[in-house]
């Protein structure tokens, strides 16, 4: 994954990750670890990363209204996310 394409997948702009000052500031390490922790959440049972990091970027869940886990993590709510994938773990319906 570029850059870029890290920017855009956590919500935040080109720069950012360009410049180490931003790139080390809490909101863009805080945005990069919530995608790192829901994607190695679902590695498993997506068939792998590539297929994981497929479902967190296009994958509609039905529960959020359709919204993917991408769009959430951009809105602030990878809580919400991770509290989703806890209830189905625990064999809960999607």
């Amino acid at each position: 994954m570029s850059k870029s394409q890290l920017a855009e997948t956590i919500g935040l702009k080109r720069e950012t990750v360009y410049r180490a000052a931003r790139l080390e500031a809490p909101k863009t390490q805080a945005r990069a670890t919530e995608m790192l922790e829901i994607i190695g959440r679902v590695v498993d049972w997506a068939g792998g990363e590539k297929q994981a990091m497929a479902w967190y970027r296009a994958e509609p869940i039905a529960a959020f209204g359709g919204r993917t886990a991408e769009a959430l993590v951009k809105e602030g709510k990878a809580a919400a996310v991770r509290d989703f994938l806890d209830h189905v773990a625990t064999g809960g319906f999607a």
